[in-house]
C-alpha cells in the first residue's frame, strides 16, 4: 500500500535520522531512547543533542544536508511501490527477536510480506563453496524446516544459502526470507536475482543499508547478526575454518539462539568450521528431526521431506546394484582413483567407467581436487 502523507512524513524523519552521516545504530538508538521518536530528536535544541551524541552529531542533524535529503526522497519513492516497505522500530511490523540484540536497526528496508516477521524461524547458513552433497543437505533440511512451520532465513549467497532458500521455497507453503548485505535495490550476486524474486513472493527480502550500497566487505558481518537475530536458532550445513557462518553462529549464541551443526567428513575443508563449532557445544544434528525437536516443535506438521530425513538413508539405498561394491569400497570419506583401485577388484578401465556411471546418477561426486566422494542425498 502506497504511503499516505502523515506516514511519508514520518517515514521521512526516520530515514533522516539514519541517513545523516556519522549517526550510526548505536548512536541513533542513544537517541532514541533519550527523546523518544525522531520527531521528538529532531524538536530538541543542539545542546541537548550534544550531550547525548556529541557536537559532531548533534551539528550534522540540525544542519541542512541536501545530499541527505535526496536519498530519503527516493527510499519514500521506492516505498511508494507494491511490496515495499520501510519498517520502523515504531511499527508493529517489526522483528520482535530483533529487539532483543544489542543494537537493533532503527529502519528496515523489506521488499515482500513483513508478516512473515511474526512467524518463527531459522536460521540456515554455511559455504558459499559448497559441495553439491552439502547443498543438497541444505535443501533437504530446508524443505523440511519449512514444512514443520518454520521460516527459513539466509544470506541470498551462493553455495548453502542459495540451497536453503530453495528448500524452503520447494515445500508448498514454504516461507523464507532473505537478509542481505547491499541496499534491497542491488541483488548480489546477480545471478540469485530470479532465486530473489521467489524469495519476495514467498516471504522478504530484507536490508538495514540505504538504497544504493553495493556489496562491501564489511557490511556482511552486520548482515550475519541480522540472520542470527531474525531466528530461533542457526543451522551451520557446511563451512571452512575461517567463514561468516561462523560469525554468525557466534552472534546467534551471544544472542541466547540455539547453534546446529551437521558434521561431515574429517578430510573435507568445509566441515571444519562444523566441527568446531560441534567441540564449542553446537549441537550435531543427523536429520531435521534433530533440530525440531531441540526447538520442541511438533514433527508430525513437517512436509513428506520428513518421512525421510537428510542424512539418515544412503546413497547405496537407491544404488544400482552393480555399483554397491563400488559405494561399499568408497565408504563415506573421499577418496582418489588409486585409493579405490586397491579396494575393489576391477580393471582400471571398469573402474572408470563405473565411476561415471554413478556419477551420472548422482550417487557419486567428484571433488574439485579430483577425489570421488559419496553424495548424501
Amino acid at each position: 500500500m502506497p504511503l499516505d502523507r502523515v506516514a511519508r512524513e514520518e517515514r521521512a524523519l526516520w530515514l533522516r535520522l539514519v541517513l545523516t552521516p556519522g549517526v550510526g545504530t548505536g548512536t541513533a538508538l542513544s537517541l532514541l531512547r533519550a527523546f523518544g521518536l525522531p520527531e521528538g530528536i529532531f524538536s530538541a535544541g543542539t545542546a541537548q543533542l550534544t550531550r547525548v551524541a556529541g557536537s559532531e552529531a548533534a551539528t550534522r542533524l540540525a544542519a541542512a544536508d541536501p545530499a541527505r535529503d535526496a536519498v530519503v526522497a527516493a527510499a519514500l519513492d521506492w516505498a511508494q511501490a507494491p511490496g515495499r516497505h520501510l519498517v520502523t522500530l515504531a511499527d508493529p511490523s517489526y522483528p520482535k527477536r530483533l529487539l532483543e540484540i544489542g543494537d537493533p536497526p532503527p529502519l528496515l528496508y523489506v521488499a515482500g510480506d513483513p508478516g512473515v516477521f511474526a512467524q518463527p524461524s531459522l536460521a540456515v547458513v554455511g559455504s558459499r563453496h559448497a559441495t553439491a552433497a552439502g547443498e543438497g543437505n541444505a535443501r533437504a533440511f530446508a524443505e523440511v524446516l519449512a514444512g514443520a512451520g518454520l521460516v527459513v532465513v539466509s544470506g541470498l549467497a551462493l553455495g548453502i544459502d542459495a540451497a536453503a532458500h530453495r528448500g524452503a521455497l520447494d515445500c508448498p507453503g514454504g516461507r523464507t526470507v532473505a537478509v542481505v548485505g547491499t541496499g534491497l535495490d542491488t541483488v548480489y550476486p546477480t545471478e540469485n536475482r530470479p532465486l530473489a524474486d521467489q524469495v519476495i513472493a514467498r516471504g522478504a527480502l530484507v536490508s538495514e543499508l540505504p538504497l544504493g550500497t553495493v556489496p562491501q566487505r564489511g557490511n556482511f558481518p552486520r548482515r550475519n547478526r541480522l540472520i542470527a537475530g531474525l531466528a530461533l536458532g542457526v543451522l551451520v550445513v557446511e563451512a571452512a575454518a575461517r567463514s561468516g557462518s561462523l560469525i554468525t553462529a557466534r552472534l546467534a549464541g551471544e544472542f541466547g539462539r540455539e547453534v546446529f551443526a551437521i558434521p561431515g567428513s574429517i578430510h573435507s575443508p568445509v566441515a571444519r568450521g562444523c566441527h568446531a563449532l560441534i567441540k564449542q557445544g553446537a549441537k550435531l544434528v543427523e536429520s531435521a528431526e534433530d533440530v525440531l525437536g531441540e526447538l520442541r516443535l511438533d514433527p508430525q506438521r513437517t512436509s513428506r521431506a520428513a518421512a525421510a530425513p537428510p542424512g539418515a538413508k544412503g546413497a547405496a539405498a537407491d544404488a544400482p546394484a552393480e555399483a554397491t561394491d563400488l559405494l561399499a569400497a568408497l565408504g563415506w570419506d573421499p577418496a582418489s582413483f588409486d585409493e579405490l583401485s586397491t579396494r575393489v577388484e576391477r580393471e582400471p578401465g571398469s573402474l572408470r567407467e563405473a565411476l561415471l556411471e554413478a556419477e551420472l546418477a548422482g550417487i557419486v561426486e567428484r571433488l574439485a581436487d579430483g577425489r570421488f566422494q559419496r553424495r548424501r542425498t
